[in-house]
């Protein structure tokens, strides 16, 4: 054998040992996502939220896991095809792609960025903050519902036709496909939304929306209604993972340096009540929708989402919860967490 052969030997052992290293080192995504499924199939806590009633009549068994690395691997369990509403989860992809639109400061000088300290689509809440108009609402941000709605009404457009295709061209960016809107939900959440038309109503005397209040609630209301699956919103989380690009597309949806503004406001006020407990026992930056969803983000590691409508006192879907906790608690996903030495 040449030096030359040995040495190119050598390099390909190095290189062989070094991947070995590397694949021993990731943790089993697969086997913590089989787990946290066969461990919370059963779980029959929870109910669907009824206040909108297309919501009322989505199967409460389906459950659906799915986690997407950085690096775009994808990792499943249960029911990932059948599609929700993404209700209100889509606030955190209108806010980014304000933010991406305006800058970093557009939602914090407009809307704020703190949370409430009240239901997520209060009215006191608005009351509470109606006189600091123009300096940045010290007790809003864009996961409550005004807004939100106010988010909407940031949205650059010359009709309403181009701001939702705006809207949902961001989405669809996010999770890699053509969405679309349930139209039954759509119209039942129409139906049914005089409390968003208030609050509507509200922001634009208050200054926070500039016109067309109509139009904000309507394109707010249809947002929700987009129709996304278990993967579908794994992509969404893993594209704020990875620094704003799709990780399977490879498309920059936002800009990286804009991404920690968003997972911080999601970190404060993304599962309604209840966003300091999730944080406090999780670490992760997450969001929740009433049509079961639930998203988490593991920055630089992976997203993870999970379907399942039955929904806890706060509005937060419960078996969504403990599995992405279980999940996150087997991989390593907490960023606060001290790392192994």
């Amino acid at each position: 054998m040449s030096r030359f052969t040995r040495i190119a030997f050598g390099a390909v052992l190095v290189a062989m040992a070094a991947s070995t290293l590397y694949a021993q080192a990731q943790p089993d995504y697969q086997q913590a996502v089989n787990a946290a499924y066969k461990q919370f199939q059963s779980l029959k806590e929870g109910k669907n939220a009824d206040y909108i009633p297309a919501l009322a009549k989505v199967d409460p068994n389906l459950f659906g896991i799915a986690l997407v690395t950085v690096d775009g691997k994808v990792f499943t369990a249960g029911d990932i095809k059948t599609e929700v509403s993404i209700q209100s989860i889509s606030k955190v992809f209108t806010m980014a792609q304000v933010i991406q639109e305006q800058g970093i400061d557009s939602v914090e000088k407009r809307i704020g960025v703190d949370a409430t300290g009240a239901r997520f689509n209060s009215i006191i809440a608005i009351e509470g903050v109606r006189n600091v108009v123009g300096t940045g609402a010290p007790e809003m941000n864009p996961l409550v519902n005004p807004g939100a709605i106010s988010a909407t009404s940031m949205v650059s457009g010359a009709s309403a036709d181009a701001v939702w295709n705006k809207i949902i061209g961001f989405h669809n960016d996010a999770a890699g496909r053509q969405l679309t809107v349930l139209q039954d939900v759509y119209k039942s959440e129409s139906d049914s939304n005089q409390r968003n038309q208030a609050i509507g109503a509200l922001m634009l005397a208050y200054g926070y929306i500039k016109n067309n209040w109509q139009q904000a609630v309507d394109l707010y209301t249809r947002q929700c209604s987009i129709g996304v699956n278990a993967k579908d919103l794994a992509m969404m989380a893993a594209t704020l993972a990875a620094s704003g690009k799709n990780p399977v597309s490879g498309k920059q949806v936002l800009d990286a340096e804009k991404v920690p503004g968003v997972l911080a406001v999601m970190a404060t006020a993304g599962l309604y009540d209840d966003s300091g407990k999730w944080l406090y026992h999780t670490g992760l930056p997450a969001k929740s929708g009433v049509g079961g969803g639930l998203i988490a983000v593991s920055p630089g590691k992976f997203g993870i989402a999970v379907v399942s409508p039955p929904l806890d006192d706060a509005g937060n879907s419960v078996r969504a919860q403990r599995a992405i906790t279980a999940i996150s608690n087997a991989v390593g996903g907490n960023p606060y967490a001290a790392k192994a030495r």
